[in-house]
Protein backbone atom coordinates (compact mmCIF):
# COMPACT_ATOMS: atom_id res chain seq x y z
CA UNK A 1 0.00 0.00 0.00
CA UNK A 2 0.90 3.57 -0.53
CA UNK A 3 2.31 5.35 2.34
CA UNK A 4 -0.39 6.19 4.85
CA UNK A 5 -2.86 5.00 2.93
CA UNK A 6 -3.94 2.01 5.47
CA UNK A 7 -7.06 3.35 7.80
CA UNK A 8 -7.05 1.92 11.26
CA UNK A 9 -9.72 1.11 13.55
CA UNK A 10 -10.08 0.29 17.60
CA UNK A 11 -12.20 0.08 19.99
CA UNK A 12 -12.04 1.22 23.66
CA UNK A 13 -14.09 1.37 26.82
CA UNK A 14 -16.97 -0.96 27.50
CA UNK A 15 -17.86 -3.68 25.22
CA UNK A 16 -21.32 -3.20 23.53
CA UNK A 17 -23.51 -5.51 20.82
CA UNK A 18 -22.76 -4.08 17.59
CA UNK A 19 -18.73 -3.08 17.65
CA UNK A 20 -17.83 -6.09 15.17
CA UNK A 21 -20.67 -5.17 12.86
CA UNK A 22 -18.89 -1.58 12.74
CA UNK A 23 -15.53 -3.19 12.43
CA UNK A 24 -16.71 -5.88 9.49
CA UNK A 25 -18.53 -2.91 7.75
CA UNK A 26 -15.73 -0.63 7.63
CA UNK A 27 -13.34 -3.17 6.27
CA UNK A 28 -15.67 -4.47 3.85
CA UNK A 29 -16.65 -0.78 2.76
CA UNK A 30 -12.63 0.33 2.43
CA UNK A 31 -12.03 -2.84 0.37
CA UNK A 32 -14.27 -1.29 -2.12
CA UNK A 33 -12.00 1.91 -2.26
CA UNK A 34 -8.84 -0.63 -2.56
CA UNK A 35 -8.18 0.27 0.78
CA UNK A 36 -6.07 -1.48 4.03
CA UNK A 37 -8.00 -1.30 7.42
CA UNK A 38 -5.75 -1.93 10.19
CA UNK A 39 -7.18 -3.54 13.73
CA UNK A 40 -5.74 -2.21 16.26
CA UNK A 41 -6.48 -4.36 19.44
CA UNK A 42 -7.10 -3.36 22.90
CA UNK A 43 -7.99 0.15 22.16
CA UNK A 44 -5.37 3.05 23.15
CA UNK A 45 -3.25 0.31 24.59
CA UNK A 46 -2.32 -0.99 20.99
CA UNK A 47 -1.14 2.64 20.41
CA UNK A 48 0.51 2.85 23.67
CA UNK A 49 2.22 -0.20 23.88
CA UNK A 50 2.98 -1.82 20.77
CA UNK A 51 6.74 -2.73 20.61
CA UNK A 52 9.32 -0.73 19.08
CA UNK A 53 9.60 -2.57 15.19
CA UNK A 54 9.61 -1.65 12.04
CA UNK A 55 7.27 -5.13 11.92
CA UNK A 56 4.03 -4.77 13.17
CA UNK A 57 3.36 -6.27 16.71
CA UNK A 58 0.93 -9.05 16.38
CA UNK A 59 -0.28 -8.66 19.85
CA UNK A 60 -1.19 -5.10 18.75
CA UNK A 61 -1.82 -4.99 15.40
CA UNK A 62 -4.23 -7.17 13.05
CA UNK A 63 -4.50 -6.20 9.56
CA UNK A 64 -8.22 -6.81 8.81
CA UNK A 65 -9.71 -8.59 5.34
CA UNK A 66 -12.95 -9.52 3.94
CA UNK A 67 -12.19 -13.21 4.65
CA UNK A 68 -11.14 -12.95 8.20
CA UNK A 69 -14.12 -10.08 9.32
CA UNK A 70 -16.79 -12.06 7.37
CA UNK A 71 -18.41 -13.92 9.88
CA UNK A 72 -17.79 -11.51 12.97
CA UNK A 73 -21.18 -9.63 12.76
CA UNK A 74 -23.06 -12.46 14.27
CA UNK A 75 -20.98 -12.14 17.38
CA UNK A 76 -21.28 -10.06 20.44
CA UNK A 77 -18.33 -8.24 21.81
CA UNK A 78 -15.46 -6.53 19.88
CA UNK A 79 -12.76 -9.08 18.09
CA UNK A 80 -10.35 -6.38 18.69
CA UNK A 81 -11.11 -6.50 22.45
CA UNK A 82 -10.48 -3.68 24.05
CA UNK A 83 -9.19 -1.24 27.53
CA UNK A 84 -9.65 1.86 29.05
CA UNK A 85 -5.88 2.94 28.45
CA UNK A 86 -5.73 7.07 28.49
CA UNK A 87 -2.52 7.84 26.49
CA UNK A 88 -2.57 11.25 27.83
CA UNK A 89 -2.06 9.95 31.58
CA UNK A 90 -0.01 7.48 31.46
CA UNK A 91 1.41 6.81 34.81
CA UNK A 92 4.98 6.41 35.60
CA UNK A 93 4.39 2.73 36.95
CA UNK A 94 2.47 1.45 33.64
CA UNK A 95 5.22 2.90 31.31
CA UNK A 96 6.23 -0.29 29.37
CA UNK A 97 9.43 -1.50 29.48
CA UNK A 98 10.18 -1.42 25.57
CA UNK A 99 9.50 2.25 25.42
CA UNK A 100 13.33 3.78 25.33
CA UNK A 101 14.28 6.81 27.45
CA UNK A 102 14.81 8.55 24.25
CA UNK A 103 11.26 8.12 23.51
CA UNK A 104 10.09 9.54 26.88
CA UNK A 105 12.04 12.32 26.38
CA UNK A 106 9.69 13.90 23.57
CA UNK A 107 6.73 13.13 25.77
CA UNK A 108 5.31 15.88 28.14
CA UNK A 109 5.77 14.54 32.41
CA UNK A 110 3.75 16.62 35.09
CA UNK A 111 5.30 14.29 37.75
CA UNK A 112 2.93 11.35 37.97
CA UNK A 113 1.62 11.00 34.05
CA UNK A 114 2.97 11.21 30.95
CA UNK A 115 1.16 12.35 27.83
CA UNK A 116 1.87 9.33 25.31
CA UNK A 117 0.24 11.87 22.59
CA UNK A 118 3.28 11.82 20.50
CA UNK A 119 3.82 8.27 20.72
CA UNK A 120 0.52 7.28 19.23
CA UNK A 121 1.26 9.80 16.83
CA UNK A 122 4.39 8.46 15.85
CA UNK A 123 3.10 4.39 16.17
CA UNK A 124 0.41 5.07 13.51
CA UNK A 125 2.54 6.74 11.25
CA UNK A 126 4.84 3.64 11.60
CA UNK A 127 1.74 1.52 10.38
CA UNK A 128 1.48 3.82 7.21
CA UNK A 129 -2.29 4.69 8.69
CA UNK A 130 -3.68 8.16 7.12
CA UNK A 131 -6.70 8.10 8.92
CA UNK A 132 -8.43 6.88 11.94
CA UNK A 133 -11.90 4.93 12.68
CA UNK A 134 -12.58 5.07 16.61
CA UNK A 135 -15.73 3.34 18.32
CA UNK A 136 -16.39 4.23 21.94
CA UNK A 137 -17.94 6.59 24.50
CA UNK A 138 -16.92 9.93 26.35
CA UNK A 139 -13.44 8.79 27.33
CA UNK A 140 -12.32 7.04 23.65
CA UNK A 141 -13.47 9.90 21.87
CA UNK A 142 -12.06 12.57 24.27
CA UNK A 143 -8.59 11.21 22.80
CA UNK A 144 -9.85 10.81 19.60
CA UNK A 145 -10.37 14.71 19.81
CA UNK A 146 -6.85 15.52 21.21
CA UNK A 147 -5.78 13.38 17.90
CA UNK A 148 -7.73 14.90 15.56
CA UNK A 149 -6.34 18.56 16.94
CA UNK A 150 -2.86 17.36 16.87
CA UNK A 151 -3.35 16.88 12.91
CA UNK A 152 -4.28 13.37 12.84
CA UNK A 153 -7.48 12.18 10.55
CA UNK A 154 -9.78 10.91 12.66
CA UNK A 155 -13.74 9.46 12.49
CA UNK A 156 -15.71 8.71 15.40
CA UNK A 157 -18.66 6.80 15.86
CA UNK A 158 -20.04 6.84 19.42
CA UNK A 159 -21.26 3.35 21.56
CA UNK A 160 -22.31 2.96 24.99
CA UNK A 161 -25.48 1.52 26.68
CA UNK A 162 -25.65 4.69 28.24
CA UNK A 163 -26.60 6.70 24.78
CA UNK A 164 -25.15 9.86 26.93
CA UNK A 165 -22.36 10.82 24.28
CA UNK A 166 -22.95 14.55 23.27
CA UNK A 167 -24.07 15.51 19.28
CA UNK A 168 -26.07 12.27 19.08
CA UNK A 169 -29.69 10.78 19.69
CA UNK A 170 -28.11 7.61 19.35
CA UNK A 171 -25.33 5.12 20.53
CA UNK A 172 -24.50 1.47 19.16
CA UNK A 173 -25.46 -1.14 22.02
CA UNK A 174 -28.26 1.38 23.09
CA UNK A 175 -30.90 -0.65 21.56
CA UNK A 176 -29.78 -4.13 22.94
CA UNK A 177 -29.63 -2.68 26.20
CA UNK A 178 -33.33 -1.95 26.29
CA UNK A 179 -34.23 -5.03 24.53
CA UNK A 180 -32.28 -7.08 27.15
CA UNK A 181 -33.69 -5.00 29.90
CA UNK A 182 -36.98 -5.86 28.92
CA UNK A 183 -36.83 -9.55 28.59
CA UNK A 184 -35.35 -10.15 31.86
CA UNK A 185 -37.46 -7.97 34.21
CA UNK A 186 -40.59 -9.37 32.02
CA UNK A 187 -39.50 -12.57 33.03
CA UNK A 188 -38.44 -12.23 36.32
CA UNK A 189 -41.87 -10.54 36.67
CA UNK A 190 -43.43 -14.27 37.24
CA UNK A 191 -40.82 -14.34 40.80
CA UNK A 192 -41.88 -11.12 42.34
CA UNK A 193 -45.55 -11.86 41.72
CA UNK A 194 -44.91 -15.78 43.02
CA UNK A 195 -43.25 -14.26 46.33
CA UNK A 196 -45.03 -10.87 46.34
CA UNK A 197 -42.26 -8.87 46.89
CA UNK A 198 -41.05 -5.19 45.68
CA UNK A 199 -38.03 -5.79 42.66
CA UNK A 200 -35.34 -3.22 42.09
CA UNK A 201 -33.62 -3.45 39.17
CA UNK A 202 -30.04 -1.81 39.03
CA UNK A 203 -29.16 -0.89 35.59
CA UNK A 204 -26.11 1.18 33.91
CA UNK A 205 -26.49 4.73 33.54
CA UNK A 206 -23.12 6.19 36.25
CA UNK A 207 -24.00 10.71 34.18
CA UNK A 208 -27.21 9.96 32.75
CA UNK A 209 -30.76 7.96 33.07
CA UNK A 210 -31.54 6.78 29.25
CA UNK A 211 -31.30 3.03 29.94
CA UNK A 212 -33.25 3.38 33.39
CA UNK A 213 -36.01 5.42 31.21
CA UNK A 214 -36.53 3.99 28.29
CA UNK A 215 -36.16 0.13 30.32
CA UNK A 216 -39.49 2.05 32.33
CA UNK A 217 -40.81 3.26 28.90
CA UNK A 218 -41.36 -0.25 27.42
CA UNK A 219 -41.68 -1.98 30.86
CA UNK A 220 -44.31 0.27 32.55
CA UNK A 221 -42.50 0.68 35.20
CA UNK A 222 -41.27 3.84 38.02
CA UNK A 223 -37.44 4.87 37.14
CA UNK A 224 -34.76 6.83 39.19
CA UNK A 225 -32.22 8.41 37.05
CA UNK A 226 -28.97 10.65 37.65
CA UNK A 227 -30.74 13.92 36.56
CA UNK A 228 -33.38 13.85 39.06
CA UNK A 229 -32.60 13.31 42.79
CA UNK A 230 -35.50 11.37 44.54
CA UNK A 231 -37.08 11.30 47.41
CA UNK A 232 -36.79 8.13 49.55
CA UNK A 233 -39.99 8.51 51.76
CA UNK A 234 -41.97 9.31 47.99
CA UNK A 235 -40.33 6.10 46.62
CA UNK A 236 -41.35 3.56 49.24
CA UNK A 237 -44.99 5.26 49.33
CA UNK A 238 -45.02 4.51 46.02
CA UNK A 239 -43.75 1.11 45.19
CA UNK A 240 -46.49 -0.03 48.89
CA UNK A 241 -49.60 1.30 47.09
CA UNK A 242 -48.55 -0.08 43.55
CA UNK A 243 -47.75 -3.46 45.31
CA UNK A 244 -51.35 -2.98 47.13
CA UNK A 245 -52.95 -2.30 43.80
CA UNK A 246 -50.89 -4.75 41.65
CA UNK A 247 -53.26 -8.13 41.91
CA UNK A 248 -49.97 -10.36 41.66
CA UNK A 249 -49.14 -8.45 44.69
CA UNK A 250 -45.87 -6.87 43.11
CA UNK A 251 -44.02 -3.79 42.65
CA UNK A 252 -40.73 -2.66 40.55
CA UNK A 253 -38.56 0.44 40.26
CA UNK A 254 -35.49 0.35 37.31
CA UNK A 255 -32.64 2.59 38.94
CA UNK A 256 -29.94 4.06 37.18
CA UNK A 257 -26.43 2.96 39.27
CA UNK A 258 -25.69 6.87 39.38
CA UNK A 259 -29.10 7.60 40.70
CA UNK A 260 -29.14 10.06 44.25
CA UNK A 261 -31.31 11.00 46.41
CA UNK A 262 -32.29 14.39 48.20
CA UNK A 263 -30.88 13.49 51.74
CA UNK A 264 -27.32 12.21 49.52
CA UNK A 265 -26.54 9.49 47.38
CA UNK A 266 -24.19 5.86 47.00
CA UNK A 267 -20.75 6.18 47.95
CA UNK A 268 -18.04 6.22 44.98
CA UNK A 269 -15.24 3.44 46.17
CA UNK A 270 -12.05 1.80 44.72
CA UNK A 271 -9.31 3.67 42.52
CA UNK A 272 -10.13 5.90 39.90
CA UNK A 273 -9.22 4.89 36.30
CA UNK A 274 -7.45 6.31 33.85
CA UNK A 275 -10.32 8.57 32.97
CA UNK A 276 -10.69 9.70 36.21
CA UNK A 277 -13.64 7.45 36.88
CA UNK A 278 -14.27 5.70 40.12
CA UNK A 279 -16.63 2.69 41.22
CA UNK A 280 -20.50 3.76 42.61
CA UNK A 281 -21.44 1.55 45.51
CA UNK A 282 -24.62 -0.62 44.44
CA UNK A 283 -27.37 1.46 44.39
CA UNK A 284 -29.47 -1.53 44.34
CA UNK A 285 -28.67 -2.72 47.76
CA UNK A 286 -28.70 0.82 49.42
CA UNK A 287 -32.17 1.07 47.63
CA UNK A 288 -33.41 -2.26 48.70
CA UNK A 289 -32.42 -2.05 52.23
CA UNK A 290 -34.03 1.96 52.82
CA UNK A 291 -37.16 0.84 51.59
CA UNK A 292 -37.12 -2.64 53.15
CA UNK A 293 -37.28 -0.27 56.44
CA UNK A 294 -39.74 1.85 55.47
CA UNK A 295 -42.38 -0.41 53.95
CA UNK A 296 -41.74 -3.78 55.60
CA UNK A 297 -41.57 -5.56 52.41
CA UNK A 298 -39.88 -8.11 51.56
CA UNK A 299 -37.45 -7.08 48.69
CA UNK A 300 -35.63 -8.82 45.52
CA UNK A 301 -32.75 -6.69 44.29
CA UNK A 302 -31.61 -7.79 40.62
CA UNK A 303 -28.41 -6.25 38.96
CA UNK A 304 -29.01 -6.31 35.09
CA UNK A 305 -25.63 -4.25 34.25
CA UNK A 306 -23.60 -6.85 32.54
CA UNK A 307 -26.40 -8.63 31.21
CA UNK A 308 -27.09 -5.88 29.08
CA UNK A 309 -23.83 -5.86 27.04
CA UNK A 310 -23.19 -9.18 26.40
CA UNK A 311 -24.20 -11.59 23.32
CA UNK A 312 -25.44 -10.37 19.80
CA UNK A 313 -26.68 -6.69 18.75
CA UNK A 314 -30.80 -6.93 18.06
CA UNK A 315 -31.61 -5.59 14.39
CA UNK A 316 -31.72 -2.24 15.65
CA UNK A 317 -28.00 -2.30 16.39
CA UNK A 318 -26.85 -3.99 13.71
CA UNK A 319 -28.59 -1.84 11.62
CA UNK A 320 -27.51 1.74 13.11
CA UNK A 321 -23.88 0.09 13.50
CA UNK A 322 -23.37 -0.77 9.44
CA UNK A 323 -24.80 2.25 8.81
CA UNK A 324 -22.11 4.77 10.55
CA UNK A 325 -19.79 2.39 9.54
CA UNK A 326 -20.45 3.10 5.98
CA UNK A 327 -20.94 7.18 6.38
CA UNK A 328 -17.81 7.10 8.24
CA UNK A 329 -15.88 5.47 5.20
CA UNK A 330 -17.44 7.40 2.95
CA UNK A 331 -16.32 10.65 4.90
CA UNK A 332 -12.85 9.44 4.99
CA UNK A 333 -13.28 9.17 1.14
CA UNK A 334 -14.75 12.96 0.94
CA UNK A 335 -11.57 14.02 3.53
CA UNK A 336 -14.40 14.71 6.01
CA UNK A 337 -12.84 14.20 9.40
CA UNK A 338 -12.58 15.34 12.98
CA UNK A 339 -16.23 14.37 12.80
CA UNK A 340 -18.02 11.84 14.58
CA UNK A 341 -21.10 10.13 12.87
CA UNK A 342 -24.88 10.17 14.49
CA UNK A 343 -27.74 10.38 14.77
CA UNK A 344 -29.45 13.96 14.72
CA UNK A 345 -33.34 15.11 14.72
CA UNK A 346 -34.04 11.22 14.04
CA UNK A 347 -31.79 11.58 10.90
CA UNK A 348 -28.00 10.48 10.23
CA UNK A 349 -25.92 13.11 10.21
CA UNK A 350 -22.30 14.05 11.64
CA UNK A 351 -20.95 16.13 14.47
CA UNK A 352 -17.91 17.96 16.02
CA UNK A 353 -16.08 15.41 17.91
CA UNK A 354 -17.18 15.97 21.74
CA UNK A 355 -15.27 17.72 24.02
CA UNK A 356 -14.52 15.83 27.44
CA UNK A 357 -15.53 19.24 29.10
CA UNK A 358 -19.19 18.82 27.88
CA UNK A 359 -19.80 16.07 29.80
CA UNK A 360 -22.33 13.15 29.66
CA UNK A 361 -25.71 14.07 27.72
CA UNK A 362 -28.89 14.32 29.89
CA UNK A 363 -32.41 13.21 29.58
CA UNK A 364 -34.71 16.14 29.06
CA UNK A 365 -36.74 15.81 32.31
CA UNK A 366 -39.33 17.74 31.35
CA UNK A 367 -40.38 16.06 28.19
CA UNK A 368 -39.41 12.52 29.27
CA UNK A 369 -39.63 12.30 33.14
CA UNK A 370 -42.59 12.37 35.22
CA UNK A 371 -41.12 13.57 38.55
CA UNK A 372 -43.74 13.61 40.96
CA UNK A 373 -44.60 10.31 40.00
CA UNK A 374 -40.76 8.85 39.27
CA UNK A 375 -42.25 7.52 35.52
CA UNK A 376 -41.57 7.94 32.31
CA UNK A 377 -43.74 10.58 30.34
CA UNK A 378 -46.04 9.76 27.73
CA UNK A 379 -47.92 12.65 26.56
CA UNK A 380 -47.23 14.98 23.45
CA UNK A 381 -44.83 12.93 21.60
CA UNK A 382 -46.42 13.84 18.32
CA UNK A 383 -43.77 15.50 16.24
CA UNK A 384 -40.80 14.34 18.28
CA UNK A 385 -38.27 12.30 16.59
CA UNK A 386 -37.87 8.40 17.36
CA UNK A 387 -36.05 8.71 20.50
CA UNK A 388 -37.70 11.61 21.58
CA UNK A 389 -34.53 13.32 23.05
CA UNK A 390 -33.67 16.04 20.62
CA UNK A 391 -29.53 16.78 20.78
Amino acid sequence: MAAKNNIGILTGGGDVPGLNPVIKSVVYRASEMGRQVIGIRRGWEGLTHMADSNEPDPIYIRPLTRDNTRTIDRTGGTVLHTSRTNPRKMAEAKVPKHISSERLKRVTFDGKYYDFTPIVLEDLDRLGIGCLVTIGGDDTLSFSAALSAAGMPVIAIPKTMDNDVQGTEYCIGFSTAITRAKELITRQRTTLGSHERIGIFRIFGRDAGFTALYTAYVTSTRCLIPEYPFDLDRVAQLLAEDKRNNLSHYALVVVSEGATWKEGGVKEIGEADAYGHRKKADIGQVLGEEIRRRTGEEIMISDLTYDLRSGEPDAIDQLVAITFANIAVEMLRDGVTGRMVGVQNGCYAHAALPAASLGARKVDIAMLYNTERYRPSYASKLGAPLLFNRV
